[in-house]
């Protein structure tokens, strides 16, 4: 196992709300988004329709995300998440909204010692309590427009791992893992998240797996949680473009467009996105740019 290009991969990576706008994405969605950072939510950012009228009628499901490296950059995939909240989605990440560069990625750990992460895994399940209070706050801008019983966790890297713990949490509905997927019993690396195969059990709802393909060191940990599910729907989707994935690209690139699918299918019940991977000639099926498969559905 290639140990030290995976530590340095996983590492790499006041009143009311500040807005931040970029001039360039919005996402492609009919909702064009924001990312904020909220005095009632200190350590996340926000990322969510800039007008949040619509979510009256079609309310917003929420997507909580953890970063590569476990990082507290909560902007690190802005593209992918600002991509996700444009298509009608309440989208939180972990970590805040960096005020400098952020600072070198640490120099790998020493031989058997664990690498320490940024943030933690509970930060995830806190996003969904803040949502589910903020649905019910009277005077909330939010209050009425999120569809608290429709809930995805998702991640990238160590991210996902976060997921795949706070996928456990009985009020998820599906579960998106990116280039991510539980250690082999006795290798996992990092002090403070937890990795047991033997959780992949316990999962309930949903799960899709987005990894890089063969070059994406976490490709052979993703690869066996997916064999091993054994009852839930799952696909595992590899678009061959390494551990890095697409987050950063122009709305989020393909790994957002598949992302979007998979909750437009499973948390707003849209057809048209259950085509792209259910049925023998499914949308997904014949896309060159990247390969799925699918069980249990």
């Amino acid at each position: 196992m290639r140990v030290v290009p995976l530590l340095l991969a996983l590492a790499a990576v006041t009143i009311g709300s500040i807005v931040h706008s970029q001039e360039a994405e919005h996402g492609s969605g009919p909702y064009p988004a924001i990312f904020e950072a909220r005095a009632d939510l200190p350590n996340h950012v926000v990322y969510r329709p800039s007008d949040l009228a619509p979510a009256r009628s079609d309310k917003l499901p929420i997507y909580v995300f953890g970063n590569g490296g476990c990082s507290a950059d909560g902007t690190s995939s802005r593209n992918h998440l600002l991509e996700i909240a444009s298509h009608g989605y309440l989208v939180i990440a972990s970590g805040t909204i960096p005020r400098a560069a952020p600072p070198a990625a640490p120099a790998p750990p020493k031989p058997g010692a664990k690498l320490t992460t940024a943030t933690e895994t509970r930060l995830l399940t806190d996003a969904i309590d803040w949502a589910q209070r903020e649905n019910r706050r009277a005077g909330s801008p939010f209050e009425g427009r999120i569809a608290t019983d429709r809930i995805a966790v998702s991640g990238w890297s160590c991210g996902g791992l976060q997921a795949l713990n706070a996928a456990q949490d009985p009020r998820v509905t599906t579960s998106v893992i990116m280039n991510s997927g539980f250690f082999a019993a006795g290798t996992n690396p990092l002090s403070g998240v937890v990795s047991d195969k033997a959780l992949l059990k316990t999962l309930h709802g949903s799960v899709l797996y987005i990894l890089g393909g063969p070059t994406d060191i976490a490709y052979p940990n993703g690869t066996d949680d997916y064999r091993r599910l054994e009852t839930i729907p799952a696909a595992m989707v590899n678009i061959p473009v390494g551990h890095g994935g697409t987050y950063m690209q122009p709305h989020g690139g393909v790994g957002a467009e598949v992302v979007t699918a998979w909750l437009d299918w499973k948390l707003k019940g849209t057809k048209a996105a259950e085509a792209r991977f259910t049925g023998p000639a499914c949308g997904l099926c014949t896309d060159p740019r990247l390969t799925l498969e699918r069980k249990h559905f």
